[in-house]
């Protein structure tokens, strides 16, 4: 019923950029929130941002400053764009959003993309 299609992710220096992009498609009838969530190797899934749909926004801790979450709401298209990257910002990124499909919300992943930072 929702697809979510990522796209983005790869290998970078410290210091440097990456954009991630997910696209969700699907009888979606309402987006509340569109986030992005990482987990690295022998950590827990933690969320990096989100954003709802009257642009409000949340960061982690440890990339407030340095990335920058968007949206295309006609697209249905969210973005997380990374800069001054560090090696600990390494991991597998997930895009989620919360939709409603049906009347009902529900939680719905894209599949992972892996992000590493070279030191």
């Amino acid at each position: 019923q929702v697809q979510l299609v990522v796209s983005g992710g790869g290998l970078v220096q410290a210091g440097g950029s990456l954009r991630l992009s997910c696209a969700a498609s699907g009888r979606i009838l309402g987006i509340p929130t569109m986030g992005w969530y990482r987990q690295a190797p022998g950590k827990q899934r933690e969320l990096v941002a989100s954003i709802t749909e009257t642009d409000t926004t949340t960061y982690a801790d440890s990339v407030k400053g340095r990335f920058t979450i968007s949206k295309d709401n006609a697209a249905k298209t969210v973005h997380l764009q990374m800069d001054s990257m560090k090696p600990e910002d390494t991991g597998v990124y997930y895009c989620h959003i919360s939709a409603v499909v049906a009347g009902i919300i529900g939680d719905y992943w894209g599949q992972g993309t892996q992000v590493t930072v070279s030191s």
